[in-house]
């Protein structure tokens, strides 16, 4: 194990500094960014729909191409095979995407189940691909009162613990029933305006760091876990 004086716990043979031309030596894809949309409620005026579809429109209309999961039939986690059908749906849209936006309800001062389970058949792995980590991710929410922040906060943890780029802004809209106008479209107001500062956000980022998403997340512990893990299967062949 090649080390250092200064720092005798560190392999340095796996130990490199990042440099500003590991960040930019790249030719940028040139196909629109990709999102996958997650809302959290089954009711049929389902108003975290409402703003994902307001998202959507957003999103499209700032270059992006757009999907929305439809959580209907999605059975609870752990109570259905991961083949079904539902569940693979949502699994091929988490590979498709490049950034997500997750937009729930409060309901008893959280995030709803809905969302909950959405995110619950999500896998940190599968196989040598890691569908989530280091994309893009905006989190929004609704409530019926006053406004909260519950329900961000919470996907926040969630999406730092699936490894995801969550972006510093973030849309909380109060008394929801009242921003949205017969036809379910958003009415004008500082909800809205700010909906579409977290959508402008969301794309940058995502631009900014689709190409460099496998550099950013290549982590020192894990180069040493798979040398470790190589070692020890070419030891064991050539027992």
């Amino acid at each position: 194990m090649e080390t250092n004086a200064s720092l005798p716990n560190v392999e340095y043979s796996l130990f490199t500094k990042t440099d500003i031309s590991s960040l930019t030596a790249y030719t940028p894809s040139t196909h629109k960014p990709r999102f996958l949309l997650l809302y959290g409620s089954l009711r049929k005026q389902s108003f975290s729909k409402l703003l994902a579809l307001e998202a959507m429109r957003l999103l499209e209309a700032l270059g992006g191409e757009v999907k929305i999961f439809d959580p209907h039939d999605l059975p609870l986690p752990d109570d259905a095979p991961e083949t079904h059908p539902k569940v693979q749906e949502l699994r091929d849209l988490t590979l498709w995407c490049e950034g997500m936006v997750w937009c729930s309800p409060e309901r008893h001062g959280a995030m709803t189940g809905i969302m909950k389970s959405q995110i619950d058949w999500i896998p940190l792995s599968m196989g040598a691909i890691r569908p989530t980590q280091g994309k893009t991710l905006a989190v929004m929410q609704v409530s019926g009162g006053s406004q909260s922040f519950n329900a961000v906060n919470q996907m926040r943890i969630l999406g730092r613990w699936m490894r995801m780029i969550t972006i510093p802004n973030q849309s909380s809209v109060a008394k929801a029933f009242q921003e949205f106008d017969e036809v379910g479209r958003m009415k004008p107001s500082a909800y809205y305006d700010r909906v579409v500062d977290v959508m402008e956000e969301l794309v940058k980022f995502t631009l900014l760091t689709r190409d460099v998403s496998e550099f950013l997340i290549n982590r020192y512990s894990e180069r040493k876990e798979s040398a470790e893990a190589l070692g020890k299967r070419v030891n064991l062949g050539s027992i």
